[in-house]
């Protein structure tokens, strides 16, 4: 039973501040003034006997305690609203609100997608891509159901619940007519260093791979062409450029049986990472997203198999 002095109010205040990480934009979100929400917070902290937030220079982050109660909360009112919205619409859409990462947008999503509306086409998916980091905060705060793609290594996965599916590694590919390919020979780390790259952003642990690849070979690529994880941008650029393009091995994985891409033979990754889902336990799990779940193992038991080659 929630103790009396907490208000549906400080909660509230307290989910906008941690969502902006800034009292002045929480403030102006919930229409109501800095010091007003200021108190707000006070109160809920007097109240539970903690510190919710760390004052920085510039804004405020959660401590400890304030991530555990966010974790709970941001859920709790999350069905909260979707009750009151339930109450006011005679009959609501049923939803699953799916954060990807770029690894799974090519090849796995679109087959799980595709065999979940043969079973139930009333389904309606809402999907989000981002990076790991800002998908995971999401799905933390109750505005997704659930994150999918190579998501094991992200930090901020450690207190939400993961469900492996297959490994997946890190590769290069080239156009298939690549300079590189001319004489029929494993290009050394040397060749491979005189051209330009395309390569995940800083900040994403597919990113964090690849410079552990650097950092074994004691070399790094003369020039960064692009740092991307848009798919079209980088498939066009590979197809038109001399660039070697770094990617998990399912978004290249059509341009290879076409033959327009061709993937180098020195491996980013022996294994590979953790392709699966992320889910917040402290969340309900609709009827929708566990229709995915069941989708989204069984598509994926077909990648299992393919794990050891390109």
């Amino acid at each position: 039973m929630i103790h009396s002095p907490i208000k549906l109010r400080h909660l509230v205040a307290f989910q906008e501040v941690a969502r902006l990480g800034r009292i002045k934009r929480a403030a102006e979100a919930l229409s109501i003034t800095q010091p007003g929400i200021s108190k707000t917070i006070r109160e809920l902290e007097d109240n539970l006997g903690v510190k919710l937030f760390e004052r920085l220079p510039r804004g405020v982050q959660l401590t400890p305690a304030g991530r555990t109660l966010l974790r709970h909360a941001a859920p709790a009112l999350r069905s909260l609203q979707e009750g009151i919205d339930a109450i006011r619409q005679d009959s609501a859409e049923t939803v699953v609100r799916l954060g990807a990462l770029s690894n799974v947008e090519g090849g796995l999503l679109p087959e799980v997608l595709h065999a979940l509306h043969c079973r139930h086409p009333h389904l309606r998916m809402e999907v989000d891509t981002g990076t790991s980091a800002g998908l995971l905060a999401r799905l933390r705060l109750g505005e997704l159901d659930l994150v999918l793609g190579r998501l094991s290594e992200a930090e901020e996965i450690r207190d939400l619940q993961f469900e492996h599916l297959y490994h997946e590694p890190l590769i290069a590919v080239v156009r298939h007519d690549h300079p590189l390919l001319e004489h029929g020979q494993t290009p050394d780390t040397a060749a491979l260093m005189r051209y330009p790259w395309v390569v995940p952003p800083r900040g994403t642990t597919l990113r964090e791979q690849l410079e552990r690849f650097w950092v074994e070979q004691a070399a790094t690529p003369l020039r960064l062409a692009i740092e991307t994880l848009s798919l079209p941008l980088s498939t066009r650029y590979l197809l038109m450029s001399d660039a070697i393009w770094v990617t998990p091995r399912d978004t290249a994985r059509e341009g290879i049986a076409t033959g327009a891409m061709t993937p180098l033979a020195e491996p980013i990754e022996i294994h590979g990472g953790s392709v699966g889902f992320a889910i917040n336990t402290c969340q309900p799990s609709p009827r929708a997203v566990q229709f995915f779940c069941a989708c989204l193992r069984k598509t994926a038991s077909r990648y299992q198999d393919a794990a050891a080659g390109p």
